[in-house]
């Protein structure tokens, strides 16, 4: 596993606030209250110390891109969904071959985006004896190397998991395109919470759609005055990865 360049647990703990700081200068804009907003903090690439360094300075929700680097790290810290106080998320890609685990150490999952997923998830689910909580990534810069489903497709995509008892839909994740002006994907942030917006319970009365995962390191204040729930933020804590 690599490690953080020049690593230091104050300067985690510095960032930690920092982050925290702009959180709520964001929600003040826009008459929010910033516990509403959970910061989760992307360890992909780093090491334990790192976990460590921001579990002191409060963060509680971790996520990771890589399902091994998952499980490598929720067996040294274990999570919620096994008896520990760590909040894991699986926030990346997943393969089907792969869903075992995020079924076994993920309290949340970010990017449910094909009923053969769905499909998979609740037959991993149901033979763990408990329910998944997902999130359905929704591609809402419509870039073509992106995963996610259009944002036209969602509302028809959460009836058909309907289906799936131990598949609960709690939210919406998206990624928006990279840019160096977070204004210019403010747009997008917008479009994800009005397709949460526009879902009529009626479609799928166990989907509760109270999360909304948008915003990274370089466009989250802009995501949380869009109405973000989770932010999922990397290098703004941690430094670029080695």
């Amino acid at each position: 596993m690599s490690t953080i360049a020049s690593y230091s647990a104050d300067a985690i703990v510095a960032n930690v606030a920092a982050v925290r700081a702009e959180i709520a200068a964001a929600c003040e804009r826009v008459g929010r209250d910033p516990d509403g907003v959970t910061l989760v903090a992307v360890t992909k690439t780093h090491p334990s110390e790192a976990i460590v360094a921001a579990w002191e300075a409060g963060v509680r929700h971790f996520g990771e891109n890589k399902v091994q680097e998952l499980v490598e790290k929720a067996q040294v810290h274990p999570g919620v969904a096994n008896g520990g106080a760590v909040h894991w998320h699986h926030i990346g890609h997943l393969q089907t071959n792969k869903v075992r685990d995020v079924v076994r150490f993920a309290e949340l999952f970010h990017a449910l985006d094909t009923v053969r997923l769905a499909e998979e998830i609740e037959r991993r689910a149901a033979q763990a004896g408990r329910e998944m909580p997902c999130l359905v990534q929704v591609n809402v810069s419509g870039e073509r190397s992106k995963f996610g489903l259009a944002p036209s497709d969602v509302h028809r995509f959460l009836e058909h998991v309907a289906a799936f008892p131990h598949v609960r839909v709690c939210g919406l994740m998206t990624l928006a395109a990279p840019t160096d002006d977070p204004e210019r994907v403010r747009a997008q942030f917008r479009l994800l919470r009005q397709t949460r917006n526009s879902f009529h319970p009626a479609l799928n009365p166990r989907a509760q759609l109270d999360i909304l995962s948008m915003g990274m390191s370089g466009d989250y204040p802009v995501a949380v005055e869009e109405g973000a729930t989770h932010v999922r933020i990397g290098s703004a804590l941690f430094g670029s990865r080695a």
